[in-house]
Formats: structure tokens, sequence, C-alpha cells
């Protein structure tokens, strides 16, 4: 399977909802509001496989920072599209995202802030997760994504990843 396909099958349901409760244009100012669009627009795009979206939205040195335990082959920093397009298509080899609720996002200046709960699947051992909560602060400038700092409950993902 390619990994458009992947992508489009692990991440699109979980992160059409997340696109789809923006928060409120009266809410921020307009440096805020163009930071937050320009990071939905990026979910918006990863969630329907739409790599050249993608690539379009992000900044040519763009960082992803996936905190946690790092026997998970997702865990750590990619800098860069060529790695952060290696590293998503590893993700999607290894986890199915079964349920996804936003529960919060708002920006101010340069950065968004999205908290939720979600489950996954983890495809080699076939154990999903119970729901956990997740957080991410992602950053942008001149309207491309410059850093995607993403937090999840890895002892939960881990214990699904190892079959315990």
């Amino acid at each position: 399977m390619n990994r458009r396909a992947l992508m489009k099958a692990s991440l699109g349901t979980a992160l059409a909802v997340m696109v789809a409760k923006k928060a409120s244009a009266g809410d921020m100012d307009k440096e805020s509001q163009a930071t937050f669009d320009t990071v939905m627009a990026f979910m918006g795009a990863m969630g329907a496989g739409k790599m050249e979206d993608m690539s379009a939205l992000m900044a040519d040195d763009m960082v992803w920072q996936n905190e946690g335990d790092s026997t998970l082959p997702w865990i750590g920093t990619w800098e860069g599209k060529d790695a952060i397009f290696g590293f998503l298509g590893d993700f999607s080899k290894n986890l199915a995202v079964t349920h996804w609720q936003n529960e919060d996002a708002f920006a101010k200046g340069d950065t968004v802030a999205v908290f939720g709960k979600m489950k996954v699947k983890a495809t080699n051992s076939g154990k999903e997760t119970e729901e956990f909560t997740f957080a991410l602060r992602a950053k942008a400038k001149d309207g491309k994504v410059v850093l995607w700092n993403w937090f999840e409950d890895t002892f939960a993902v881990s214990n699904a990843y190892h079959g315990r």
C-alpha cells in the first residue's frame, strides 16, 4: 500500500473531525486566526491524504516532534519535509486511529493548541487502547507550519503496540 493510501486510511476520519470543530473567528486577532487557519488546513490535507497540499503548507525546515516512549518507531523529532513524510508513512503502517474527539482548539499569535481524546489500534498486535488524551502545539509563520509538537499517552499506545 502506498504512503498516500496509508495516511488516508489511518488519519482521514480522525483529522476530518478535528478540522470541523474550528474556533470562532471572533475570538482571535488577525495573526492568531491566520495561524489557526494554516494549521487546520494542514490537518485537513493530512486527513484527506492530500500530500501535495500538506507539502505546500509546510515550511521547508518544518520540525515535527512526537514526545513519549522511545521504543515506538514514531516517537522522536523529524526535520524537513522528506523526513516528516517518511515518519508519517511509518506511523500509518503501525497505528490506526479508531476514535477522535476534539475538545478544545485555539490560537494565540503564531501558536495553535488542540486538546482532545482518542483511541488507536496497533496494526502489528491488533490491540486497541482505551480512550486517552492528546495535546498538540503547532506553530505557523507566513502561511506555513513550522512546528508540530504532539503529545499523547504513550504508555497506553506502547502497551497496545507491544501487545501488552
